[in-house]
């Protein structure tokens, strides 16, 4: 049993007439016959009594129109109900981050997102770099937060701010007392705190070459992640080097800037003709609350 069938049963009952049933229902008459012929089989009954001049309905579809009715009622209810769920439904903004500064860099831009689209659900993936390369080619992940030197090929990169590069130690090490310092003063400053790319972007990598190759072994340590660095900083264990985010300080650290290194870039990441409606308004809010100067004040 189909709901064309019962359409057509429905009208016919109405209208006791074929060709008007079927002008109705923007059928043919012999499509019309079929379906209450086929329905008649199903149900192994005469719903209706014919004559070459009148149609009227036997005792058994005058008793399957009730039922035929509220199955079309039903019917419809549960399409309306369906179209409505899927309307309403939230729309999920996959973001992708590196660590928990990036979660501090956008939360500004999620506070909004969530007040002027409350539709938008963000769906947060905290996972190291690598990782979120293979996710954002594979559509799990449909914007990442990124140093452009490390944006994945083929996707594009929206610069929301440049970070500068400086040296981060606590304020009672000798480097803090040196407004600017230069690659080279810090070859001699005692033990370093580094990491290794995904973590650090190739740039503060190769600045930390020359520290590292300059340092015994045990003046060297090694860190998983920014975090880490910093939290050895903070304890007084090391100095490191890193490009530096807005709201990354901790009351416990200060940094100096390196002369001679440039600002790097850093962004978002999406693939190519993927920008949905959700994940334009998300980065036209991250331009607005990032703003492109904040690096600079995260060194004020």
């Amino acid at each position: 049993m189909n709901t064309t069938q019962l359409e057509c049963f429905m009208e016919v009952a109405d209208t006791l007439n074929f060709s008007r049933a079927a002008e109705h229902l923007r059928l043919t008459q012999p499509a019309v016959s079929h379906q209450i012929r086929t329905l008649e089989n199903e149900l192994g009954v005469t719903l209706f009594h014919r004559t070459s001049k009148t149609v009227r309905l036997s005792r058994e579809g005058q008793m399957f129109l009730q039922y035929a009715g509220d199955i079309l009622k039903l019917t419809g209810e549960s399409a309306a109900r369906v179209r409505r769920c899927q309307a309403e439904r939230p729309v999920e903004l996959s973001i992708g981050c590196r660590s928990a500064v990036d979660l501090e860099l956008i939360l500004p831009a999620l506070e909004r997102l969530r007040r002027e689209e409350p539709r938008v659900i963000p769906r947060l993936r905290l996972v190291p770099t690598t990782v979120l390369d293979n996710l954002l080619a594979e559509g799990e992940v449909e914007v990442m937060l990124t140093f452009q030197e490390t944006a994945p090929q083929n996707s594009v990169y929206r610069e929301l701010l440049r970070c500068p590069v400086a040296c981060v130690c606590r304020p009672d090490h000798p480097l803090a007392a040196t407004n600017r310092l230069r690659v080279e003063d810090l070859t001699e400053a005692g033990r370093i705190a580094v990491s290794r790319p995904p973590a650090c972007p190739p740039t503060v990598f190769a600045l930390q070459g020359p520290v590292v190759t300059a340092s015994p072994p045990e003046q060297v340590i090694f860190c998983d992640n920014m975090e880490v660095l910093l939290t050895m900083a903070e304890a007084g264990y090391a100095f490191g080097i890193m490009a530096v985010f807005p709201g990354v300080l901790r009351p416990g650290l200060c940094c100096r800037p390196l002369e001679g290194c440039q600002p790097l870039s850093y962004g978002a990441a999406w693939r190519r003709g993927d920008r949905t409606h959700a994940l334009r308004r998300f980065l036209a809010l991250l331009e607005e609350t990032v703003g492109q100067d904040g690096g600079e004040q995260a060194l004020q």
